[in-house]
């Protein structure tokens, strides 16, 4: 499997299962209208995501030229990598409330993304500067990577509106713990080696053979 296609499942599954306001506005409508409702809210990345990419890697390609530049966003990478697998760790159940409200959840989930900091904060320090190295390969392995991380981050969002409205224990039993410590150690092995290439860049360690 390519790496970079890899690397896009891993930060999909992630992102799509920890608990977050997305995943919570995707849980709160399916069990309050439906599994329907659920996945409106769990589309809302393909809405919203789109200028936020194209901002991160115009930002991203200013400082292509510059090592130092982007040595520190690789590193500023890892600490949000290295965030994120905590949270996974820890992550024992998904809060969720199941009050009764209008559903109108295609908004509702397109204003939590959009105004939430994840999303910038993932494209400009992890996936964006993967897309440009994936890029550098050819145009298909960076479509691979994106591909693969939405078609996780969206799809595993889909599934959680599924369980919600079907069997709401499963959302904090024993299963999603598993699921959610192997996602986190995953993190870490990516986060590892965003480090490696933030310190290639930072001219701290020499090129590697056999990098990611």
């Amino acid at each position: 499997m390519d790496a970079f296609f890899a690397a896009g499942i891993t930060l999909g599954l992630s992102a799509g299962l920890s608990p977050g306001p997305l995943t919570t506005l995707v849980i709160s409508q399916s069990l309050q209208h439906g599994a329907r409702e659920g996945l409106k809210v769990a589309v809302a990345p393909f809405i919203t995501d789109v200028p936020i990419i194209l901002v991160s890697i115009f930002v991203l390609a200013q400082l292509r030229d510059s090592q130092t530049a982007l040595g520190l966003v690789s590193l500023i990478g890892v600490a949000v990598l290295s965030y994120l697998a905590y949270e996974s760790f820890k992550a024992d159940r998904v809060e969720v409330t199941d009050g009764s409200a209008e559903a109108r959840s295609l908004g509702k989930g397109a204003l939590v993304n959009f105004f939430s900091p994840h999303p910038y904060l993932f494209w400009l320090a992890i996936g964006g500067p993967r897309v440009i190295e994936a890029w550098g390969q050819s145009a298909l392995t960076a479509a691979g990577f994106v591909f693969g991380f939405y078609t996780c981050l969206v799809g595993s969002k889909m599934s959680l509106a599924f369980v919600a409205a079907r069997s709401r224990p499963l959302l904090t039993g024993a299963g999603y713990r598993c699921v959610m410590r192997l996602l986190g150690a995953a993190l870490l092995v990516l986060a590892f080696y965003l480090l490696w290439d933030g310190l290639v860049l930072l001219r701290v360690l020499s090129p590697s053979p056999n990098k990611l």
